[in-house]
């Protein structure tokens, strides 16, 4: 099979599968390219209220396919980080899903997700200094708003490996979950994002990633949506609110 990305909705929820078991799922460069659309289309699709990345079978992704450096490690590095900003600008939640090794570009990958759950038996590694390439300012950044200087001082200098458990204790991931619970737990979880206010969690998204010249663009959606009557309504009738607004499909 050729190295590719899948992806299903099933109940509001985008699954996108990192596709290369050839090479633990490692990124070539089409795949690299093939992100940056098909998370557009996702995020215009008014059924796609969540988005879960993750990898074929026991591997989530081993970064990018090295043969792809050969030519222009400066061209394949722009290939990723283009991927990789696509997904952090992903305006619904969006959850990585991670199951063995989670290295290189798949680290990139996963720390461009809102949230990271993994199994127990997981891998992390950060390693340009393996290859003498310089981690991208961009991508480094992301790395220390979500580990702390230190930890990524540790993973960037070093390239070493850490577990699952240092990953949770840094940060690095929200929640470690043995691998039977793995995919029950994602589902649930997601089940959970699918019924919250999309207004809520779109400017949520933008203040935590530091954005700062929208605060009252989020007040008149605010006062516009009818979404908080909605809640308070649903809240005291105990039942299930049934919010209104949606992520715009365009602009």
């Amino acid at each position: 099979m050729e190295p590719q990305l899948d992806h299903a909705v099933t109940d509001s929820v985008a699954t996108v599968v990192i596709r290369h078991p050839e090479k633990r799922n490692a990124m070539t460069a089409a795949m690299w390219r093939a992100l940056p659309p098909l998370l557009h289309d996702l995020a215009g699709d008014p059924a796609v209220r969540a988005l879960v990345l993750t990898g074929e079978g026991r591997t989530f992704c081993a970064g990018a396919d090295i043969s792809t450096l050969r030519g222009s490690p400066e061209e394949a590095q722009g290939l990723a980080v283009r991927a990789e900003e696509a997904l952090a600008a992903f305006p619904k939640p969006t959850l990585a899903v991670i199951r063995g090794y989670c290295v290189g570009g798949g680290a990139q990958l996963a720390a461009a997700c809102d949230l990271r759950f993994a199994e127990e038996g997981a891998l992390f590694g950060v390693t340009p200094a393996k290859l003498g390439i310089v981690y991208p300012a961009s991508s480094t950044r992301r790395l220390a708003s979500l580990v702390g200087p230190a930890t990524a001082k540790y993973l960037l200098f070093s390239g070493e490996l850490i577990d699952a458990g240092r990953a949770l204790r840094t940060g690095l991931v929200d929640e470690v979950l043995a691998e039977d619970e793995l995919g029950k737990r994602a589902a649930e979880f997601t089940r959970v994002l699918v019924s919250r206010s999309q207004l809520t969690q779109a400017a949520a998204k933008e203040f935590a990633d530091g954005r700062t010249d929208r605060d009252g663009h989020w007040a008149g959606q605010a006062r516009g949506s009818g979404d908080a009557a909605e809640g308070v309504a649903a809240f005291l009738e105990r039942r299930q609110p049934r919010f209104g607004w949606s992520v715009p499909t365009s602009g």
